[in-house]
């Protein structure tokens, strides 16, 4: 039986004490990993998925989400277009709060609304900021092939700023997909050998540990992209002391970088009509 999960209104409290220790704000993988490591959470836990034919969300993820929406909607956070988060006025001087009290207001806000509007819906089934990465991840895990995944890969890095990125994709060449060089700002650049994988659940430290084996010497700095997540120890083996570091991306990080990139993800401005009373004054 996997390990219990924290509710994600228990989980709201720990989001504003991960918040406060950030400084008021943060990105939303700055805060999933402070309360990672504010709750210590297990490995087991963090291995579960919310959803693995849809998603490649962790529970804890998942349920953070959700209690980012309902402090969004209480009043004490408030989101950025960049996807910072951060306390509101009305959260400074608030330690804690009582977490059945929020969802009871937000609850009875939605039912407020869904009068209004009948037609949507009280609750949705995906916190709204998460919504839109379901169906790329269904769409990159199940109808892209390896070798699509691979030329989009290679475009996202070109879109960043990398140069001479090529596609290798030898078998036998210790799961190396490609290589490419990084410049920055026009002044240094760095040699990057890469590895991506389709993946529906962690990438495990072992798999770290193999790349890490097939780049050592071959490139200054390893790139290792996942529709998937990584787990504790492969984060942790990544980062290692004395070994050569490894940048690791999952699949919600790769789906930012699409829509920043504009690369499949569109952005919808919704157009509201207001009315300027004073251009009717000359009638």
């Amino acid at each position: 039986m996997p390990p219990k999960l924290p509710t994600f209104d228990r989980l709201m409290n720990p989001l504003l004490h991960a918040l406060g220790a950030l400084g008021g704000s943060g990105s939303v993988e700055e805060i999933y990993n402070k309360v990672v490591e504010l709750q210590g959470f297990s490995e087991d836990v963090l291995s579960q998925l919310h959803d693995p034919e849809n998603s490649n969300d962790s529970e804890v993820w998942y349920r953070l989400a959700w209690a980012r929406t309902y402090l969004k909607k209480y009043g004490l956070l408030e989101n950025s277009k960049r996807g910072v988060w951060a306390l509101t006025a009305k959260a400074k001087g608030i330690d804690e709060v009582d977490p059945q009290e929020v969802v009871r207001t937000v609850r009875a806000m939605d039912r407020k609304d869904a009068a209004a509007k009948p037609s949507a819906p009280a609750t949705p089934d995906v916190p709204e900021d998460e919504a839109w990465k379901q169906p790329l991840h269904v769409l990159l895990t199940q109808k892209l092939s390896p070798a699509g995944f691979e030329k989009l890969v290679q475009r996202v890095l070109r879109e960043s700023g990398f140069t001479q990125v090529e596609v290798t994709g030898r078998t036998g060449d210790g799961g190396i997909d490609g290589r490419g060089i990084a410049r920055i700002h026009g002044l240094m650049s760095f040699h990057v050998l890469f590895q991506c994988k389709r993946y529906k659940g962690s990438v495990s430290a072992g798999e770290i540990r193999d790349f890490r084996g097939a780049m050592v010497g071959r490139a200054d700095k390893g790139l290792f992209i996942s529709t998937g997540t990584f787990s504790p120890a492969a984060i942790k083996e990544a980062t290692r002391d004395g070994a050569p570091p490894i940048d690791l991306i999952d699949g919600a990080e790769f789906a930012e970088k699409l829509k920043e990139l504009g690369l499949g993800v569109r952005k919808e401005v919704v157009e509201v009509p207001k009315v300027d009373e004073k251009w009717f004054d000359e009638f």
